[in-house]
């Protein structure tokens, strides 16, 4: 069909140094994996009735697709946070510290979503790709056998409009790491309560087109408390263990979500021991996040 689009993809591959550069801040990404490469669309012309039935493409560069997974640390999660959901508000100043400043980041529209450059390194190939924007999101807290899966990790799927252009600058931003946040420093509370008995939880969000955000929470079998259809609220604590943080506060962040309905209930039913399985919400309410550090500038 004339002027059909077909999607082609591109992966670039694994283990290579990502760095994301704002207006204020350039920060260099722990990172598990990335997909990042030029969105490349083929306009597809068929051959005319009498012609010999040769099929004409013609390739057009269509900006950047693909995705981002890093660890969240100390160092990354509040700015990686404002990517994810959006402009942070003004800081404010926790009682009883020195300089600890707590910033609130609520979930907003693509549209209205903080814009960004990146920075791929692979080798000596230097590629930056501007205007790049977050049009998706998933956060994923899981308990693990071994540390690396225990890690709390941020999947952004980014996008933009412009084609990807040489990088000619060597200079090469610092690695933002610190102390990782792990599943074992996690509290859930849903409408007020702490819960013993959700060992993991995954919260996707997708802003193109309106917001849309799904909470899948991984619970044990307890045949006591059972989660409700319809949570008011949910509260997602994570915590450092080091003792030299101010207040306990400084090595945290928490997420707060409104209003969650239940979607699906995958319980496995025949499960021969306590792990049954998730339960799908839809969050209908707010969704934000409050990060703490000593900075009371723009962590954007």
């Amino acid at each position: 069909m004339p002027g059909e689009r077909e999607k082609m993809s591109f992966v670039n591959g694994r283990e290579c140094c990502i760095t994301l550069k704002t207006q204020y801040r350039e920060i260099g990404l722990p990172y598990a994996e990335e997909t990042i490469r030029e969105a490349v669309s083929l306009l597809k012309e068929e051959a005319a009735i009498e012609g010999d039935g040769v099929c004409g493409r013609i390739r057009k560069p269509c900006g950047v697709t693909g995705c981002v997974v890093t660890p969240l640390s100390i160092e990354t999660a509040p700015f990686l946070f404002v990517l994810a959901l959006g402009r942070s508000g003004l800081p404010v100043f926790v009682s009883g510290t020195r300089n600890l400043y707590r910033h609130t980041i609520s979930l907003s529209a693509m549209e209205s979503g903080l814009r960004f450059d990146l920075i791929q390194d692979r080798g000596e190939l230097r590629t930056l790709y501007e205007g790049c924007k977050v049009e998706g999101f998933e956060l994923r807290i899981m308990q693990g056998e071994w540390p690396q899966a225990a890690l709390i990790k941020l999947k952004l799927d980014v996008t933009g409009d412009h084609p990807p252009v040489s990088y000619p600058y060597p200079e090469r931003a610092a690695v933002y790491g610190g102390e990782r946040f792990k599943e074992d420093g996690v509290i859930y509370r849903i409408n007020g309560i702490e819960q013993k008995n959700i060992y993991g939880l995954t919260i996707t969000s997708r802003k193109a087109g309106g917001i849309q955000t799904e909470v899948r929470i991984h619970r044990i079998l307890d045949s006591v408390l059972e989660l409700p259809p319809v949570i008011e609220t949910l509260e997602i604590t994570a915590q450092l263990f080091r003792d030299h943080y101010e207040f306990r506060s400084y090595g945290a962040f928490r997420l707060n979500l409104s209003r969650l309905v239940l979607m699906a209930d995958e319980t496995i039913i025949n499960s021969g021991d306590a792990v049954i399985g998730p339960l799908r919400y839809y969050c209908a309410g707010l969704f934000s996040a409050d990060t703490f550090n000593t900075d009371e500038g723009i962590i954007e």
